[in-house]
């Protein structure tokens, strides 16, 4: 596939993929804990349970990311982990909801099972879009790839949500089928001997985050660097604020407001739902405004939305501010990553890219048990006043940290700062 012969329909068949990745992830945070309720009152150790995928993502993935660069196979590179990852994901997820009425010890260990399949093939997928186009046009199929997994997560919510009132595991099992197709279209979508395999072995986010472990951490602490540093604290404290929103709100909806699971999925889909659809207009605006000044109007906006929603009853007034809060997510989320990019110049994007990367996956490791503390400790409520906290400190940070990097951020192409 040469890049005259870019074929958007190519990759949104390998963007499958993430579909798939995304759908079973938004119903697995959603549903998990619920579930999980059943064994386990505490909030914060249901959200420990649902840190363990971010935990194995920084400490496995990159591995995994860079076994399959070099494996040789007659399937190529990516689909054998692909082929055992994505069936065994499948099974285990099925098996969920049913293995919840056996004991908790059965719970987790399926659950453990499911989570290492999903690391196993996550970095190999991510990576087949890379393999298939040229680099020119990687932003470009990015875009698609992104748009097949935001379609994943508001099918997640809006189509499968519901069926959880009606059966606990029929949004497992529905997902899990899903997840099969999209496997059985990705291998046979997917080439043997990608034209751009040897172009892309570097470009994946697991990679870049291995190398930041092995090579880059450390020229943060550069006093040359504290611009960077603080732009990638503000990174990690909002990510705190939203992924523990996220993997918390159904404990929330339904503990707190009486919601039904299926009632709660749908809810928590307003906020996905405004973040597909503003995220390319938050791009074009801050291309227009600036990105730390639309980054700066969300952080603002984003706790202001939180701290409504402990003192909101009606359900329709509730979906309403979640979806003006998907919209200031959009605002803060589509403008990091290339802000960060931005502070290094063009040949230090690489570490960059792992630096952005690691910050926001070890968030994600520890928001679920600290706004789960909050909950078990000041009432559900608290969790959106603690998230709040986080992300309107990020703001400061971020301020900081533009402060530090104006050079940078003015010409990135001249920038020397790493």
């Amino acid at each position: 596939m040469t890049s005259s012969s870019f074929s958007y329909i190519k990759i949104a068949a390998i963007g499958s993929g993430f579909f798939a990745i995304t759908l079973v992830w938004t119903i697995y945070n959603t549903f998990m804990p619920l579930i999980l309720g059943e064994h386990i009152d505490s909030a914060a150790i249901r959200g420990a349970i649902m840190g363990l995928d971010n935990l194995l993502a920084v400490l496995l993935i990159p591995v995994i990311g860079a076994w399959s660069d070099r494996i040789k196979s007659p399937l190529g590179q990516r689909l054998p982990f692909i082929v055992i990852g994505m069936p065994l994901a499948a099974i285990t997820f099925v098996l969920l909801p049913f293995m919840s009425g056996i004991g908790l010890f059965v719970l987790l260990a399926i659950d453990i099972i499911f989570l290492l399949a999903m690391t196993i093939y996550r970095a190999p997928v991510i990576s087949l879009m890379p393999d298939h186009t040229p680099p020119e046009k990687r932003s470009t199929a990015n875009g698609v790839i992104n748009f097949m997994g935001g379609i994943g997560a508001i099918i997640a919510l809006f189509l499968l949500g519901p069926l959880f009132d009606r059966e606990t595991y029929l949004p497992f099992l529905t997902a899990g089928i899903l997840l099969i197709f999209a496997f059985l279209f990705l291998f046979r979508a997917a080439d043997r001997k990608p034209p751009y395999v040897e172009t892309s072995n570097d470009q994946n986010e697991e990679t870049q985050a291995r190398g930041v472990l092995r090579n880059g951490i450390g020229k943060l602490f550069l006093a040359k660097n504290r611009g960077a540093l603080f732009i990638l604290i503000a990174i990690f404290l909002y990510f705190i604020g939203y992924t523990g929103v996220e993997a918390l709100f159904s404990i929330y909806a339904t503990e707190q407001l009486g919601m039904t699971g299926g009632q709660a999925g749908i809810t928590l889909g307003f906020f996905s739902l405004a973040f597909v659809l503003f995220a390319i207009p938050a791009g074009l605006l801050g291309t227009r405004f600036g990105k730390t000044t639309l980054m700066k109007i969300g952080v603002v906006l984003l706790p202001f939305f939180f701290i409504l929603i402990p003192f909101i009853e009606d359900l329709l007034l509730l979906r309403i501010v979640l979806l003006f809060a998907g919209f200031s997510w959009a605002c803060i989320n589509v403008q990091a990553y290339a802000l960060v990019s931005d502070l290094g110049g063009r040949k230090q994007i690489g570490l960059l890219t792992g630096l952005y990367y690691l910050f926001s996956m070890s968030s994600a490791i520890v928001a679920p048990v600290i706004l789960g503390s909050f909950m078990d400790f000041a009432g559900h409520s608290s969790l959106f006043f603690a998230a709040a906290f986080f992300v309107f400190i990020a703001f400061f940070f971020l301020h900081l940290g533009e402060k530090r990097s104006k050079a940078q951020l003015q010409n990135p192409d001249n920038a020397s700062s790493f």
